[in-house]
């Protein structure tokens, strides 16, 4: 295991910066996601620290190392790849084999670390095959392997399940998480899928146009999003956006827009604001509710099995995704009220995006 610490990297390409002073410090174990969507700089990151791109600032540390300059044979890492990158001639055995035999390993300790490897993700009994005769979901076990033989201080992970069918991501997600529980080695992983962040991470780095939006646990970026942009993308369904006008006065604030109004506690708005804002809130955070304060019509009905998704019109250009229980009652066109959860609103600024509501307590 070993501490990652960038410092102030950047890449540019030219007059073009596709990372912005990037900044964190990955703890010992640690188990870090980088998410968000595609062009944000969240791979060039990782290659950054993989050694496979030159940085154009800043500095990266590896456990007491000044890995900076070094070449990517010289830091200590391992790499996992969403394209697999095993050798077709060779057997599953020799795959795994391949970077211990390349670094002069004894043949004893290769046989040792492959079957510890091989035990690990449950591929002993693959060992003789070549990757032609491997499932996706075996060749991504097999690639896992080869990272894992090495004994790396870090593990580097780039969109390892995007090849894969979705139940199968699901379970080799869930292999993924349990490996870094049994090896405790500090992990990067690179995804544009939110929920992969949400249940690997530690922590999540959500990115986009290059610069950090927020860092946090998954649960501190899913209730308090640094912005706009944060709340719209961590999240599924989408969070529901309203634009409205907001007024505030000594006996608190009032949004208005999209056919409602919105009281909003004085004490939690972090600076006084008026004028045009958003409104955010999470579609489980919508109820049903013969005395909710807004009258809508539904418009969709989605059932996914032990939820339904309703779709509302509330007028005036507005709608409001719902998620509640699971929901026989109702169809297209029909009439509902809704409630929204005080304490689970959020509002932003209409022009940058920032929040313009602290947690509450």
């Amino acid at each position: 295991m070993a501490q990652i610490i960038l410092d102030k990297v950047r890449k540019a390409f030219g007059p073009l910066t596709v990372v912005a002073e990037f900044s964190l410090t990955v703890e010992h174990g640690e188990f870090i996601v980088l998410v968000g969507p595609s062009g944000c700089g969240k791979s060039t990151t990782l290659r950054m620290v993989a050694g496979l791109e030159d940085t154009s600032s800043g500095s990266i540390r590896i456990g007491e190392r000044d890995v900076t300059d070094l070449e990517p044979k010289d830091r200590n890492i391992a790499m996992v790849f969403q394209n697999y990158a095993l050798y077709p001639h060779k057997s599953v055995y020799d795959n795994l084999a391949f970077g211990l035999r390349m670094r002069k390993t004894e043949p004893a300790e290769i046989e040792r670390q492959v079957k510890w490897a091989a035990d690990i993700l449950g591929i002993e009994h693959l060992l003789t095959r070549k990757p032609g005769q491997l499932s996706g979901g075996q060749m991504q076990r097999v690639s896992l392997g080869r990272a894992l033989v090495r004994r790396p201080d870090a593990f580097l992970l780039d969109e390892p399940l995007s090849n894969l069918a979705a139940k199968l991501r699901v379970r080799m997600r869930e292999e993924i998480g349990e490996l870094h529980k049994r090896i405790g080695t500090s992990m990067i992983y690179v995804t544009h899928d939110q929920v992969e962040a949400m249940t690997l991470g530690d922590r999540i780095v959500v990115m986009n146009q290059g610069r950090v939006q927020q860092v946090g646990t998954p649960l501190q970026v899913y209730d308090r999003p640094a912005n706009r942009f944060v709340a719209g993308f961590i999240g599924a369904p989408e969070m529901n956006f309203l634009e409205g006008e907001l007024t505030t006065s000594a006996n608190g604030a009032c949004f208005r827009g999209a056919g409602m109004e919105v009281a909003l506690p004085a004490q939690r708005l972090t600076r006084p604001a008026t004028g045009r804002a958003v409104l955010g809130v999470r579609p489980e955070h919508v109820l049903l509710s013969d005395a909710g304060q807004i009258a809508a019509t539904v418009g969709l009905v989605e059932q996914l099995g032990a939820q339904t998704l309703l779709v509302c019109d509330t007028g005036h250009g507005g709608s409001l995704r719902v998620l509640s229980g699971r929901e026989d009652r109702f169809s297209n066109g029909m009439p509902c009220r809704l409630a929204l959860m005080p304490k689970k609103m959020l509002l932003f600024d209409a022009e940058d995006g920032s929040s313009l509501l602290s947690p509450p307590q």
